[in-house]
């Protein structure tokens, strides 16, 4: 992998500065490592409009995300819509794209609408900018209606109950979501309704609509996830590490809830518990492989010898000087050519069984029907459905354990 010499010092992190145009009007270039990037207009409500802020609540503005995927992005405020013409506030965000150096290519422009207000001001005035290709409005589902009418591809976010599409045949084409348990601004960081999940499938599907129209960007998300790895098990890196990462990253061990959120906090996370804690023969397998538009998704067997503590794994837990292998997951989020964010999760249970941490049987702690013990002292045990170096080794190769044996468990009988 043509990466980094990791004797020298890793790259500093994007640092394209805003430009404010005038108010309510700014320009963000990528932050990227690549630098350049197509141009996005953003129209957002005036409270969300923040030429100073990038994260809000540990989650990143609409600006900052954009800019992060590798988006030339001009932030127009409705404030600002409100007090000119509309015509006049594209032509001026087109023109900065046009300026900007970064904003590459130019031909084609997307633009990201907070509101229904909003589109019903700008929809009429696309038809006056051919260069802006493709739409995507978030809405609430009383607010639909109307809003499909024009020319171009429109993507809408419907806050309220799934239901069919209530596009009519002459609208522009595209597709609706429906997010049934958000509420008002539930995209934007910060708010009280914000709810971080909806927004992040929103987001990607956004990236899969959008993409296409543009001509990206696209990256090669094979290699930025497996040169952050390379950073992490083979140089052991903490800053050539988080040089693979966005300004405030984060990962989560889903199991263990290890990890950190924020660049401080992942930092020391992977200097004093992760990178240098690993175990010198640990090794990853993997077994599939899945690239999206925007993450990539592992399968893959974790083998190591527990030969130290290892508390991002087993915390708290002795070395037991076993070796073990573990059937991982990892979601991984890239934006843009850099590492968002990481969900690892494992089979903690074979874990403990492998390192013979978890006994093969356990009391049953909950009552039982009258008349299964055999007698008032007896006490039930269950058999643990967990198993051990198995469950690796029939996610490595499918017939190497057959299916269905813990179908013949069953509790037993100890007198007290």
């Amino acid at each position: 992998m043509p990466f980094a010499d990791i004797t020298k010092p890793p790259k500093p992190l994007p640092s394209a500065k805003l430009e404010i145009l005038k108010p309510g009007l700014s320009l963000q270039p990528p932050l990227t490592r690549l630098g350049s990037g197509p141009g996005l207009i953003v129209l957002t409500t005036p409270e969300a409009y923040d030429e100073q802020a990038t994260q809000r609540d540990d989650a990143p503005t609409a600006v900052l995300k954009w800019a992060e995927e590798g988006y030339a992005v001009v932030q127009v405020s409705a404030t600002a819509v409100e007090s000119s013409d509309i015509e006049a506030i594209f032509a001026e965000g087109v023109k900065a794209l046009e300026q900007c150096d970064a904003c590459q290519p130019k031909d084609k422009i997307g633009l990201v609408c907070h509101s229904k207000q909003l589109w019903t001001a700008a929809a009429p005035a696309l038809t006056k900018f051919p260069g802006i290709v493709a739409s995507v409005l978030y809405v609430d589902e009383a607010d639909v209606a109307g809003t499909g009418d024009g020319d171009g591809p429109l993507l809408r976010h419907v806050a309220g109950p799934t239901k069919q599409s209530s596009r009519k045949p002459g609208e522009r084409t595209g597709k609706d979501y429906y997010y049934p348990s958000v509420r008002d601004r539930w995209f934007l960081a910060g708010d009280k309704d914000f709810d971080y999940m909806a927004d992040s499938v929103a987001h990607t599907r956004n990236l899969e609509f959008l993409k296409p129209k543009m001509g990206g960007p696209y990256f090669d998300l094979e290699e930025i996830w497996e040169e952050h790895t390379y950073y992490e098990f083979a140089d052991r890196s903490v800053e050539h590490t988080m040089s693979t990462m966005v300004q405030e990253p984060y990962v989560n061990h889903v199991p263990t809830l290890t990890g950190g959120i924020g660049r401080g906090n992942l930092s020391t996370f992977y200097r004093e518990n992760f990178i240098f804690n690993n175990s010198a023969d640990t090794s990853l397998d993997l077994v599939s492989r899945t690239i999206g538009i925007d993450r990539v998704v592992d399968e893959f067997i974790f083998k190591f010898t527990h030969d130290r503590e290892l508390d991002w794994l087993l915390p708290g837990v002795p070395p037991t000087h076993l070796k073990a292998e573990l059937p991982f997951t990892a979601v991984v989020n890239i934006r843009g050519d850099r590492l968002y964010h990481e969900h690892i999760s494992w089979d903690q249970g074979t874990a403990l069984r492998q390192l013979g941490l978890l006994p093969e049987y356990l009391p049953f702690p909950h009552p039982l029907p009258e008349g299964v013990l055999s007698s008032k002292n007896a006490k039930v045990e269950y058999r643990v459905p967990v198993l051990g170096k198995e469950t690796a080794e029939k996610l490595r190769n499918r017939k190497s354990v057959p299916s269905n044996e813990m179908f013949k468990y069953s509790v037993r009988e100890r007198t007290v």
